[in-house]
């Protein structure tokens, strides 16, 4: 079966999305307009959610395979990343002072305080990222503050799975509920649980869309009445909250709330439109990125970090626009860069562990 080109094109632009969102939401929150901030969420992670229901099927071997095979790509990451960092603080402490340490982390901001620095690794910084509880990384702050995400991802892909497996004739049922929870927490914001329900229950409902739609095409005569459906949403949206719920979008997306949910509406229908209407016939360097999402994704939240440290010596020297393109550009070279390094280390993870394997195995 021939690779559809489509899915790793649009993977490849939601990912330079996400690169452009995290470029304007952190660094950028020294010197982009807020205005500018929000309008970077039109193309945001329900995106990525759908993409995997268009992509899934109900093979819970294969899923969990592939979840499993994710979850040891991350640890892999994630272990590198503890050591980086540890090391980082090590020569900053042996080479400087604690004071440069601190300054040198000052440059993130009073909001992303650091743990205590010492020449002792925090062990259980390291066990907590196995288990998907995400502290800080004091020098690439941004890697943890993007990977809730990933999270998600881990519980609604095992719960969409199972019911495209053991409940295929009443996938609309599932998708009903997922609605009427995320309509009904927000009605009665006082159940809005913590935790992930509040997540699952709207992206889960995103996740089976997608699932629905696969192999299948929007009919044409459908597509203004879709647009005109999202238009209605956004004048209803504005009109019942008032203009200043547009600078609240992102607030709305922790946990999703009927603003982003109606905001996140275009995106949804853009994607779902193209599907199977627009043609990829080559590989192309967007496609990479789509291939390579996951690599591209830790890749981000480093070269997102690393970025602050141009975006501060240079955001009273320049147009805020300029600056934001520079950096933008900046960001998505660091982070070809670093991803093509990740899968390198990856690559040889795998074969450490197929070492122990056989050794053990023997």
């Amino acid at each position: 079966m021939n690779r559809d080109l489509y899915i790793d094109f649009a993977k490849g632009l939601a990912t330079l999305s996400i690169i452009f969102i995290h470029t304007a939401f952190w660094s950028g929150q020294f010197y982009i307009p807020a205005e500018v901030r929000v309008f970077s969420l039109v193309f945001d992670v329900p995106l990525f959610y759908a993409l995997s229901g268009i992509t899934s099927g109900s093979n819970i071997e294969k899923t969990f395979y592939r979840l499993l095979k994710l979850q040891i790509t991350y640890m892999i990451f994630v272990t590198f990343l503890f050591f980086l960092d540890y090391f980082f603080k090590v020569f900053g402490l042996t080479f400087f002072s604690l004071e440069w340490l601190q300054d040198f982390y000052s440059t993130f901001g009073s909001k992303y305080a650091t743990t205590p620095i010492s020449t002792s690794p925090q062990w259980q910084n390291l066990g907590n990222w196995y288990l998907h509880q995400y502290t800080n990384a004091d020098t690439f702050p941004v890697v943890m503050g993007s990977f809730w995400y990933l999270k998600v991802y881990f519980i609604l892909t095992l719960f969409g799975v199972l019911i495209l497996r053991f409940f295929p004739k009443h996938i609309n049922w599932f998708i009903a509920l997922c609605i009427g929870l995320t309509l009904f927490f927000n009605i009665f914001p006082e159940y809005y649980p913590t935790g992930q329900v509040g997540y699952v229950a709207f992206y889960l409902a995103i996740f089976l869309i997608g699932n629905k739609i696969r192999g299948k095409k929007i009919p044409t005569k459908a597509i203004p009445v879709l647009y005109t459906f999202v238009a209605g949403a956004l004048f209803w949206l504005f009109w019942f909250y008032g203009n200043e719920i547009f600078y609240k979008i992102n607030k709305n997306k922790f946990p999703p709330q009927i603003p982003y949910v109606i905001w996140a509406q275009f995106s949804l229908v853009t994607l779902f439109v193209l599907y199977n209407r627009l043609k990829i016939t080559k590989d192309n360097l967007i496609t990479h990125i789509g291939k390579n999402a996951i690599f591209f994704y830790f890749a981000q939240g480093i070269s997102s970090s690393l970025v602050y440290f141009l975006v501060v010596p240079l955001k009273e020297s320049m147009p805020w626009w300029s600056l934001m393109i520079i950096i933008y550009g900046i960001n998505i070279i660091l982070a070809f860069i670093i991803s093509a390094g990740l899968k390198r280390i990856d690559t040889v993870g795998w074969k450490i562990l197929e070492f122990l394997r056989r050794k053990t195995a023997s």
